[in-house]
């Protein structure tokens, strides 16, 4: 027998035994190359430039999910010992569900077009390392895996609803960790209350329990908080702004032009051709030596991106969430005359991004309580929960700080002629 123990900020001691194979399991799994590789991936991905705290990589966050979803089976067996038999498929999916990401997390997916999720479910169908562990421990092990995470699909609904749903074990730790390495004090939800009032329902699948009410109505306005304060953060919109505009400006440029490594290559421009071992030589690092290589780029205008990302020469953003689509456009057309008067680059300088965050959707995956005889969904229960169904949309204009004067007065005027 032989134990390790990882010391975790918010969980404090995650200790795996090899007395049990699917700890021995996750043991190796956390040694394997390409789990090592999300010690090199942020989680919040440049979110470090407008929080300075938020270092956190994608491996802690992934063994916090892992050690959540362990305490919520052994809790949940009580209710369906049949359970048990799915501790592989489990703890597999749960400290592999972010195999897939690109750098800078999320931010990838929308740079360089990838679904982490599909990426995740290839990386351990076909990554030979990760296949070999699963499979030694049962031949079908990465397969179950994979459609669990790409598919959503097991015989026990429960198992799902565990690695993805309103309340699954990734969206638990992720508030929590991403509050404390913000700063911010959001993300203090009863993670001890909410996994003890998880059950059972009737038809196999997670509910939870009248005395968890509560703590499940606190998580999920946590949630819109930590939406509305961190991730649709003004500056970290520009962020991911001028990391687009990086990536879209490299591409426009082509490979004769801008210099990179064979596997950025692909990544930029033979996205069709990437294979598993190009994926896995991308992550921050890399991304983020090429993003420094081509601040000395003969383009000005990405050599003005890198610079204003790599030095946090930030643009500034305006919200504009409350301006009708037409008025959105005509203050970014204002934006870009301004800039160009001032002899700034207004492609590299003025854009619009608009998120929509939606807090809870009843019909993915939504919530119900199980008391024992009823079974209800959560918002018939919880006024609470029924506001925070409709989305809220927000918009935000971009544009460099020299025009900021007289952006704002011209959007002022725009605003008294809409009323």
């Amino acid at each position: 027998m032989s134990t390790r123990t990882y010391y975790d900020p918010l969980h404090q001691s995650i200790t795996l035994n090899t007395n049990y194979p699917e700890e021995e399991m996750v043991m190796e799994l956390i040694d394997s190359s390409p789990f090592q590789r999300l010690r090199r991936i942020k989680q919040l991905g440049p979110a470090y430039l407008t929080f300075h705290g938020a270092e956190a990589s994608r491996f802690t966050h992934s063994l916090g999910v892992f050690h959540i979803a362990r305490r919520a089976l052994t809790h949940l067996i009580q209710f369906n010992k049949s359970l048990k038999e799915h501790k592989f498929s489990l703890f597999g999916a749960a400290l592999l569900h972010d195999l897939g990401h690109g750098p800078l997390s999320h931010t990838s997916e929308e740079i360089f077009g990838i679904n982490h999720e599909n990426w995740t479910a290839r990386l351990i169908r076909d990554n030979p390392q990760i296949n070999k562990i699963l499979n030694k421990y049962d031949k079908n092990n990465s397969t179950r895996i994979s459609e669990l995470i790409e598919f959503k699909k097991s015989p026990q609904q429960a198992i799902v609803s565990l690695i993805s749903s309103q309340l699954d074990c990734d969206r638990l730790d992720y508030l929590m960790r991403d509050s404390y390495t913000t700063g911010t004090r959001y993300g203090q939800l009863d993670i001890d209350r909410i996994l003890s009032a998880m059950t059972i329902a009737p038809d196999g699948d997670l509910a939870i329990h009248p005395k968890g009410l509560m703590a499940v109505e606190h998580y999920l306005v946590i949630r819109n908080l930590m939406y509305r304060s961190v991730y649709n953060h003004r500056l970290n919109e520009v962020c991911n702004w001028l990391l687009d505009q990086i990536i879209k400006t490299a591409r426009r440029l082509g490979p004769k032009e801008v210099w990179s490594d064979k596997c950025m290559a692909k990544w930029l421009w033979n996205h069709e051709e990437l294979d598993i071992n190009c994926f896995l030589a991308n992550d921050d690092i890399i991304t983020g030596y090429h993003i420094s290589k081509w601040k000395d780029s003969s383009s000005k205008n990405l050599s003005n991106l890198c610079r204003r990302f790599l030095n946090r020469n930030l643009l500034k953003a305006l919200n504009i969430s409350s301006l009708p689509q037409e008025s959105k456009l005509e203050g970014l057309s204002i934006a870009i005359n301004l800039a160009e008067r001032e002899g700034i680059e207004a492609s590299c300088s003025c854009g619009v991004r608009e998120q929509r965050i939606e807090s809870y959707h009843p019909y993915k995956r939504g919530l119900r309580l199980w008391d024992g005889t009823n079974l209800q969904a959560l918002e018939k229960v919880s006024p609470l929960v029924e506001r925070l169904i409709k989305p809220k949309e927000s918009s935000w204009l971009i544009y460099p700080k020299e025009i900021e004067g007289k952006l704002k007065s011209e959007l002022n005027k725009l605003t008294n002629k809409q009323n």
